[in-house]
């Protein structure tokens, strides 16, 4: 029997994933025909190009209003620019508002923020705790290297209390089949934050796996309603 296979870069060498082998296999994603895959990646991609490029447009006054905000309180670019973990581990540039002082950013993204942390600008502070500062990745979105929904993009050698993503959890690497997005499960379900204790990132991607291994077009619908929603009655931020 033929077995669909996807292969991941993973540093020098490749992790090799049999879809048939998946954990969930029979109930999720990774057990549909190949036709019923195709049908729900289309469909998502579909949805990732109508909804960005819609969005640019609307939010095209606001995005300029607040590129202006930061070049006039703060020296620097107003585009904030990240490698970070891609699909099939891939690095990727993601564009994000720069929302700290030039000379206490760090490019790497290793570095969490915490509370008060005095790196983030007024203005910074403000579309950190919108998620202003993350519209820019909708250009990661047009371009297809993000997706609206998908595990979060992450940087790469991002820690979690203070010990590597990769050390804390096993096959770390797996979230990565799919496109990273600018929402997903895990922030939905209210997982936010800086990650301080190994517990709630090991939470984070046991929800990014339970995606990989599940999605559809629906799920992404319905995690893009419950984000919305989530925003509108906390708008912690991510």
């Amino acid at each position: 029997m033929h077995k669909e296979q996807s292969v991941v870069s993973l540093g020098g060498g490749h992790l090799l994933w049999d879809y048939d082998d998946a954990p969930g296999a029979g109930l999720g994603f990774a057990s549909r025909t190949r036709f019923s895959r195709a049908f729900h990646l289309s469909a998502k991609r579909l949805l990732d190009v109508a909804v960005s490029l819609g969005a640019l447009i609307v939010l095209a006054p606001l995005l300029l209003s607040v590129a202006l905000m930061i070049r006039l309180e703060s020296r620097g670019p107003v585009l904030f620019r990240q490698t970070r973990w891609g699909q099939g581990c891939k690095p990727i540039r993601v564009y994000k508002f720069r929302s700290m002082y030039v000379e206490r950013c760090d490019p790497t993204g290793v570095a969490q923020t915490i509370k008060d942390d005095p790196r983030i600008t007024r203005v910074g502070r403000v579309i950190r705790r919108t998620n202003i500062d993350e519209l820019p990745q909708l250009l990661n979105v047009l371009k297809g290297e993000m997706s609206l929904v998908g595990p979060r993009c992450h940087a790469i050698g991002m820690l979690a209390a203070g010990i590597p993503y990769e050390d804390l959890v096993q096959d770390y690497h797996r979230r990565h089949l799919m496109k990273p997005g600018i929402t997903g499960l895990a922030q939905m379900r209210g997982l936010r934050g800086p990650t301080d204790r190994p517990s709630k990132a090991r939470a984070r991607i046991a929800c990014d796996l339970h995606y990989v291994d599940n999605f559809s077009i629906w799920m992404d619908l319905k995690i893009i309603l419950g984000t919305i929603r989530s925003e509108l009655t906390s708008g912690q931020g991510f």
